[in-house]
Protein backbone atom coordinates (compact mmCIF):
# COMPACT_ATOMS: atom_id res chain seq x y z
CA UNK A 1 0.00 0.00 0.00
CA UNK A 2 1.19 3.48 -0.82
CA UNK A 3 1.13 5.81 2.23
CA UNK A 4 1.25 9.03 1.31
CA UNK A 5 1.28 12.56 3.19
CA UNK A 6 -2.02 14.02 3.95
CA UNK A 7 -2.92 17.23 5.32
CA UNK A 8 -0.36 19.46 7.57
CA UNK A 9 -0.93 21.70 10.07
CA UNK A 10 1.16 24.44 11.61
CA UNK A 11 0.26 25.96 14.75
CA UNK A 12 1.72 28.38 16.93
CA UNK A 13 1.83 28.25 20.39
CA UNK A 14 2.61 30.23 23.20
CA UNK A 15 3.51 29.44 26.12
CA UNK A 16 4.68 31.42 29.33
CA UNK A 17 8.20 31.02 30.80
CA UNK A 18 8.83 30.36 34.49
CA UNK A 19 10.98 34.06 34.91
CA UNK A 20 12.42 36.40 32.44
CA UNK A 21 15.19 34.65 30.36
CA UNK A 22 17.85 37.63 29.06
CA UNK A 23 20.25 37.24 26.53
CA UNK A 24 22.18 39.88 24.66
CA UNK A 25 19.70 40.55 21.66
CA UNK A 26 16.01 40.27 23.60
CA UNK A 27 14.48 39.59 27.13
CA UNK A 28 12.00 36.43 26.73
CA UNK A 29 8.77 36.73 29.19
CA UNK A 30 7.33 33.63 27.15
CA UNK A 31 8.14 31.46 24.03
CA UNK A 32 6.43 30.97 20.91
CA UNK A 33 6.58 27.22 19.46
CA UNK A 34 5.84 25.95 15.85
CA UNK A 35 3.85 22.36 16.65
CA UNK A 36 3.73 20.95 13.36
CA UNK A 37 0.92 17.86 12.84
CA UNK A 38 1.79 15.67 9.75
CA UNK A 39 -1.43 13.36 9.01
CA UNK A 40 -0.77 10.32 6.69
CA UNK A 41 -2.86 8.11 4.32
CA UNK A 42 -2.50 5.53 6.86
CA UNK A 43 -3.90 7.19 9.88
CA UNK A 44 -0.48 7.80 11.49
CA UNK A 45 0.36 11.32 12.51
CA UNK A 46 3.61 12.79 13.36
CA UNK A 47 4.61 15.72 15.11
CA UNK A 48 7.49 18.24 14.86
CA UNK A 49 8.26 21.43 16.43
CA UNK A 50 10.10 24.98 15.11
CA UNK A 51 11.14 27.02 17.49
CA UNK A 52 13.28 30.66 17.57
CA UNK A 53 14.66 32.86 19.90
CA UNK A 54 13.45 36.15 20.14
CA UNK A 55 11.39 36.70 17.61
CA UNK A 56 13.66 38.11 14.60
CA UNK A 57 16.05 39.71 17.19
CA UNK A 58 18.20 36.01 16.68
CA UNK A 59 18.21 35.13 13.34
CA UNK A 60 16.52 35.20 10.05
CA UNK A 61 13.13 33.32 10.83
CA UNK A 62 10.61 33.96 12.84
CA UNK A 63 7.51 31.80 14.45
CA UNK A 64 5.17 33.42 12.32
CA UNK A 65 7.41 33.09 9.27
CA UNK A 66 7.75 29.70 9.83
CA UNK A 67 4.23 29.32 9.87
CA UNK A 68 3.68 31.57 6.77
CA UNK A 69 6.33 29.14 4.82
CA UNK A 70 4.65 25.83 5.67
CA UNK A 71 1.20 26.61 5.50
CA UNK A 72 1.90 28.52 1.76
CA UNK A 73 4.96 26.59 0.41
CA UNK A 74 6.34 23.38 1.76
CA UNK A 75 2.85 21.45 3.61
CA UNK A 76 1.47 21.92 -0.76
CA UNK A 77 4.79 20.92 -1.74
CA UNK A 78 4.73 17.47 0.75
CA UNK A 79 0.72 16.69 -0.30
CA UNK A 80 0.63 13.19 -1.88
CA UNK A 81 3.90 12.56 -1.42
CA UNK A 82 5.59 9.13 -0.35
CA UNK A 83 5.07 9.57 2.97
CA UNK A 84 7.80 6.39 4.33
CA UNK A 85 10.39 8.22 2.26
CA UNK A 86 11.73 10.72 4.61
CA UNK A 87 14.85 11.23 2.37
CA UNK A 88 12.37 11.86 -0.48
CA UNK A 89 10.19 14.36 1.03
CA UNK A 90 13.10 16.73 2.59
CA UNK A 91 14.49 16.50 -1.27
CA UNK A 92 11.90 18.18 -2.65
CA UNK A 93 11.20 20.52 0.09
CA UNK A 94 15.02 21.65 -0.73
CA UNK A 95 13.77 22.28 -4.20
CA UNK A 96 10.74 24.28 -3.03
CA UNK A 97 11.94 26.75 -1.02
CA UNK A 98 15.89 27.93 -0.01
CA UNK A 99 16.49 28.17 3.26
CA UNK A 100 14.22 28.29 5.85
CA UNK A 101 15.84 25.08 7.88
CA UNK A 102 13.37 25.58 11.21
CA UNK A 103 10.33 25.21 8.98
CA UNK A 104 12.13 21.79 7.73
CA UNK A 105 13.40 20.81 10.69
CA UNK A 106 9.98 20.73 12.23
CA UNK A 107 8.19 18.53 8.91
CA UNK A 108 11.59 15.99 8.82
CA UNK A 109 10.74 15.30 12.23
CA UNK A 110 7.11 15.09 11.65
CA UNK A 111 7.74 13.00 9.19
CA UNK A 112 10.69 10.46 11.17
CA UNK A 113 7.94 10.35 14.25
CA UNK A 114 5.33 9.01 12.03
CA UNK A 115 7.60 6.37 10.38
CA UNK A 116 9.11 5.73 13.40
CA UNK A 117 5.38 5.02 14.79
CA UNK A 118 4.71 3.17 11.81
CA UNK A 119 7.38 0.40 12.32
CA UNK A 120 6.45 0.22 15.91
CA UNK A 121 10.49 1.74 17.01
CA UNK A 122 12.20 4.76 18.61
CA UNK A 123 12.82 7.48 16.29
CA UNK A 124 16.50 6.81 16.97
CA UNK A 125 16.56 3.21 15.76
CA UNK A 126 16.00 5.30 12.47
CA UNK A 127 19.14 7.13 12.54
CA UNK A 128 21.04 4.01 13.26
CA UNK A 129 20.07 2.96 17.60
CA UNK A 130 21.02 5.53 20.19
CA UNK A 131 24.79 4.95 21.66
CA UNK A 132 23.42 6.48 25.35
CA UNK A 133 20.42 6.10 26.91
CA UNK A 134 20.55 9.67 28.37
CA UNK A 135 21.96 12.81 27.39
CA UNK A 136 24.15 15.39 30.11
CA UNK A 137 21.66 18.66 30.08
CA UNK A 138 22.89 22.27 31.59
CA UNK A 139 21.07 24.77 32.76
CA UNK A 140 21.14 28.73 31.88
CA UNK A 141 21.54 30.84 34.68
CA UNK A 142 20.03 34.41 33.00
CA UNK A 143 18.52 36.33 35.35
CA UNK A 144 20.75 38.93 35.23
CA UNK A 145 20.80 39.09 39.29
CA UNK A 146 24.06 37.57 40.84
CA UNK A 147 23.24 35.97 44.15
CA UNK A 148 19.33 35.08 42.54
CA UNK A 149 21.84 33.07 40.06
CA UNK A 150 23.72 31.71 42.41
CA UNK A 151 21.08 30.80 45.01
CA UNK A 152 19.33 28.99 41.79
CA UNK A 153 22.76 27.49 40.86
CA UNK A 154 23.20 25.42 44.50
CA UNK A 155 19.65 24.32 44.40
CA UNK A 156 19.62 22.80 41.30
CA UNK A 157 22.80 21.16 42.51
CA UNK A 158 21.34 19.66 45.38
CA UNK A 159 18.27 18.34 43.32
CA UNK A 160 20.82 16.76 41.18
CA UNK A 161 18.96 18.37 37.84
CA UNK A 162 22.33 20.21 36.62
CA UNK A 163 25.88 20.39 36.70
CA UNK A 164 26.79 22.53 34.35
CA UNK A 165 25.74 26.09 34.32
CA UNK A 166 25.56 28.98 31.29
CA UNK A 167 25.33 32.48 31.67
CA UNK A 168 24.32 34.76 28.61
CA UNK A 169 26.13 38.04 28.68
CA UNK A 170 26.99 41.13 26.59
CA UNK A 171 24.17 43.43 27.83
CA UNK A 172 26.22 45.21 30.35
CA UNK A 173 30.27 46.65 29.74
CA UNK A 174 32.50 43.71 29.30
CA UNK A 175 34.30 44.03 32.88
CA UNK A 176 30.28 44.36 34.92
CA UNK A 177 29.42 40.88 33.06
CA UNK A 178 32.80 39.23 33.43
CA UNK A 179 32.52 40.22 37.39
CA UNK A 180 29.26 38.68 37.69
CA UNK A 181 30.45 35.65 35.96
CA UNK A 182 33.29 35.45 38.10
CA UNK A 183 31.46 35.79 40.93
CA UNK A 184 29.07 33.15 40.45
CA UNK A 185 32.57 30.64 39.54
CA UNK A 186 33.96 31.17 42.92
CA UNK A 187 30.52 30.19 44.51
CA UNK A 188 30.62 27.14 42.42
CA UNK A 189 33.80 26.57 42.81
CA UNK A 190 34.83 22.54 41.06
CA UNK A 191 31.51 21.54 41.83
CA UNK A 192 30.46 22.52 38.47
CA UNK A 193 30.93 24.02 35.13
CA UNK A 194 30.42 27.42 34.61
CA UNK A 195 30.53 28.23 30.70
CA UNK A 196 29.10 31.97 29.38
CA UNK A 197 27.16 32.96 25.93
CA UNK A 198 27.75 36.30 24.38
CA UNK A 199 25.84 35.68 21.14
CA UNK A 200 27.59 37.93 19.37
CA UNK A 201 27.83 41.12 21.37
CA UNK A 202 31.61 41.62 21.05
CA UNK A 203 33.73 43.31 18.68
CA UNK A 204 37.15 41.41 18.71
CA UNK A 205 38.67 44.06 21.01
CA UNK A 206 36.03 43.77 23.53
CA UNK A 207 36.34 40.13 23.10
CA UNK A 208 39.81 39.89 23.43
CA UNK A 209 39.58 41.87 27.10
CA UNK A 210 36.53 39.91 28.00
CA UNK A 211 37.92 35.94 27.67
CA UNK A 212 41.08 36.87 29.11
CA UNK A 213 39.26 37.78 32.50
CA UNK A 214 37.21 34.98 31.60
CA UNK A 215 39.99 32.42 31.49
CA UNK A 216 41.86 33.53 34.84
CA UNK A 217 38.61 33.09 36.47
CA UNK A 218 38.50 29.35 35.56
CA UNK A 219 35.56 29.81 33.14
CA UNK A 220 34.96 26.76 31.29
CA UNK A 221 33.86 27.54 27.93
CA UNK A 222 33.04 30.52 25.77
CA UNK A 223 30.43 30.50 22.96
CA UNK A 224 30.35 33.01 20.05
CA UNK A 225 31.95 36.00 21.52
CA UNK A 226 31.71 37.81 18.01
CA UNK A 227 29.32 38.69 15.28
CA UNK A 228 28.40 35.17 13.03
CA UNK A 229 29.69 36.78 9.92
CA UNK A 230 33.49 37.47 11.82
CA UNK A 231 34.96 34.09 11.79
CA UNK A 232 38.50 34.98 11.10
CA UNK A 233 38.31 36.86 14.22
CA UNK A 234 36.60 33.99 15.76
CA UNK A 235 39.72 32.56 14.67
CA UNK A 236 42.32 35.17 15.92
CA UNK A 237 40.22 34.21 19.35
CA UNK A 238 40.68 30.60 18.90
CA UNK A 239 43.94 30.83 18.31
CA UNK A 240 44.96 33.16 21.01
CA UNK A 241 42.91 31.30 24.24
CA UNK A 242 43.62 28.05 25.96
CA UNK A 243 39.59 28.12 27.39
CA UNK A 244 37.44 26.86 24.48
CA UNK A 245 35.92 29.04 22.24
CA UNK A 246 32.38 27.50 21.04
CA UNK A 247 30.90 28.42 17.54
CA UNK A 248 27.06 29.03 17.47
CA UNK A 249 25.28 31.32 15.28
CA UNK A 250 28.18 31.29 12.51
CA UNK A 251 27.26 27.24 12.29
CA UNK A 252 24.17 26.10 10.39
CA UNK A 253 25.24 23.16 8.14
CA UNK A 254 28.00 20.94 7.20
CA UNK A 255 29.22 23.51 4.64
CA UNK A 256 29.64 26.34 6.94
CA UNK A 257 31.37 23.35 9.61
CA UNK A 258 33.90 22.66 6.65
CA UNK A 259 35.05 26.60 6.57
CA UNK A 260 35.12 26.79 10.31
CA UNK A 261 37.37 23.98 10.36
CA UNK A 262 39.58 25.03 7.80
CA UNK A 263 40.04 28.30 9.20
CA UNK A 264 40.04 27.15 12.72
CA UNK A 265 37.61 28.98 14.04
CA UNK A 266 36.54 26.75 16.99
CA UNK A 267 37.70 24.31 19.33
CA UNK A 268 33.70 23.27 19.84
CA UNK A 269 30.87 23.12 17.23
CA UNK A 270 27.35 24.01 18.77
CA UNK A 271 24.97 21.54 17.21
CA UNK A 272 21.28 22.71 16.69
CA UNK A 273 18.46 20.51 14.99
CA UNK A 274 16.52 23.72 13.74
CA UNK A 275 19.29 25.61 12.41
CA UNK A 276 20.83 22.33 10.65
CA UNK A 277 17.40 21.66 8.47
CA UNK A 278 16.77 18.66 10.57
CA UNK A 279 18.33 15.80 12.75
CA UNK A 280 19.98 14.41 9.65
CA UNK A 281 21.82 18.35 8.52
CA UNK A 282 22.43 17.93 12.34
CA UNK A 283 24.50 14.81 11.78
CA UNK A 284 25.84 15.74 8.76
CA UNK A 285 27.67 18.75 9.94
CA UNK A 286 28.39 16.45 13.52
CA UNK A 287 30.20 14.39 11.05
CA UNK A 288 32.38 17.30 9.72
CA UNK A 289 33.27 18.64 13.11
CA UNK A 290 34.11 15.23 14.46
CA UNK A 291 36.53 14.50 11.78
CA UNK A 292 37.97 17.43 12.23
CA UNK A 293 38.95 17.01 15.83
CA UNK A 294 36.51 19.58 17.09
CA UNK A 295 34.29 19.12 20.26
CA UNK A 296 30.83 18.78 19.64
CA UNK A 297 27.79 20.33 22.26
CA UNK A 298 23.82 19.14 21.94
CA UNK A 299 22.31 23.11 21.55
CA UNK A 300 18.72 24.19 21.99
CA UNK A 301 16.62 26.78 20.28
CA UNK A 302 14.76 26.96 24.06
CA UNK A 303 12.52 24.07 22.44
CA UNK A 304 9.26 22.73 24.40
CA UNK A 305 9.20 19.26 24.63
CA UNK A 306 8.70 17.82 20.97
CA UNK A 307 11.65 19.68 19.63
CA UNK A 308 14.23 19.05 22.63
CA UNK A 309 13.23 15.54 22.50
CA UNK A 310 13.72 15.19 18.37
CA UNK A 311 17.07 16.83 19.41
CA UNK A 312 17.25 14.29 21.83
CA UNK A 313 16.98 11.08 19.59
CA UNK A 314 19.61 12.75 16.93
CA UNK A 315 21.95 13.63 20.18
CA UNK A 316 22.30 10.34 21.36
CA UNK A 317 22.93 8.72 18.52
CA UNK A 318 26.42 10.53 18.42
CA UNK A 319 29.87 8.87 19.32
CA UNK A 320 31.24 11.96 20.72
CA UNK A 321 29.68 14.40 22.35
CA UNK A 322 31.96 15.90 25.07
CA UNK A 323 30.70 19.24 26.03
CA UNK A 324 26.79 17.26 26.87
CA UNK A 325 23.82 19.38 25.82
CA UNK A 326 21.82 22.03 26.28
CA UNK A 327 18.43 20.82 26.34
CA UNK A 328 16.43 22.15 29.16
CA UNK A 329 13.80 24.16 26.95
CA UNK A 330 11.27 22.32 28.67
CA UNK A 331 12.48 23.14 32.18
CA UNK A 332 12.04 26.72 30.96
CA UNK A 333 8.12 26.73 30.49
CA UNK A 334 6.02 27.09 33.18
CA UNK A 335 3.46 24.89 31.04
CA UNK A 336 4.06 22.20 27.56
CA UNK A 337 1.69 20.85 25.23
CA UNK A 338 2.13 17.44 25.87
CA UNK A 339 0.93 14.65 28.01
CA UNK A 340 4.21 13.88 29.65
CA UNK A 341 6.50 16.18 29.94
CA UNK A 342 10.44 14.99 29.64
CA UNK A 343 12.38 13.56 33.06
CA UNK A 344 15.30 15.07 34.33
CA UNK A 345 17.52 13.37 36.60
CA UNK A 346 20.93 13.11 37.98
CA UNK A 347 22.09 15.75 35.87
CA UNK A 348 20.98 14.13 32.94
CA UNK A 349 17.98 14.49 30.43
CA UNK A 350 16.06 10.92 29.69
CA UNK A 351 14.88 9.52 26.64
CA UNK A 352 11.00 8.74 26.92
CA UNK A 353 9.63 5.36 25.81
CA UNK A 354 6.98 4.58 23.16
CA UNK A 355 7.63 4.65 19.08
CA UNK A 356 8.63 7.66 17.46
CA UNK A 357 9.42 10.44 19.68
CA UNK A 358 7.80 8.72 22.53
CA UNK A 359 5.31 11.82 22.86
CA UNK A 360 1.69 12.45 22.70
CA UNK A 361 0.22 15.79 22.27
CA UNK A 362 -2.18 17.29 24.98
CA UNK A 363 -5.11 18.17 22.91
CA UNK A 364 -6.92 20.21 25.77
CA UNK A 365 -3.60 21.85 26.63
CA UNK A 366 -2.79 22.81 22.69
CA UNK A 367 -6.58 24.16 22.25
CA UNK A 368 -5.74 26.41 25.02
CA UNK A 369 -2.50 28.00 24.80
CA UNK A 370 -2.49 27.73 20.53
CA UNK A 371 -2.72 31.21 19.26
CA UNK A 372 -5.72 31.37 17.17
CA UNK A 373 -7.77 30.04 19.89
CA UNK A 374 -10.31 32.48 20.10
Amino acid sequence: MNITVGSVEAILVDLPTIRAHQLAMATMQRQTLVIVRLRCSDGVEGIGEATTIGGLSYGDESPEGIKLTIDTYLAPALAGADATNVHGAMHTLAKVARGNRFAKSALETALLDAQAKRLGVPLHTLLGGAVRPTLPALWTLASGDTMRDIEEAERLLAERRHNTFKLKIGRRAVRDDVAHVSAIKRALGDRARVTVDVNQAWNEAEAATGIAMLEAAGIDLVEQPVPREQRAALARLAARFVVPIMADETLCGPEDAVDLARLGAADVFALKIAKSGGIHGMLRTAAVGDAAGIALYGGTMLEGSVGTIAAAHGFCTLPQLAWGTELFGPLLLKDDVVTQRPAYRDFELHLPDGPGLGLMLDEDKLAFYRRDRA
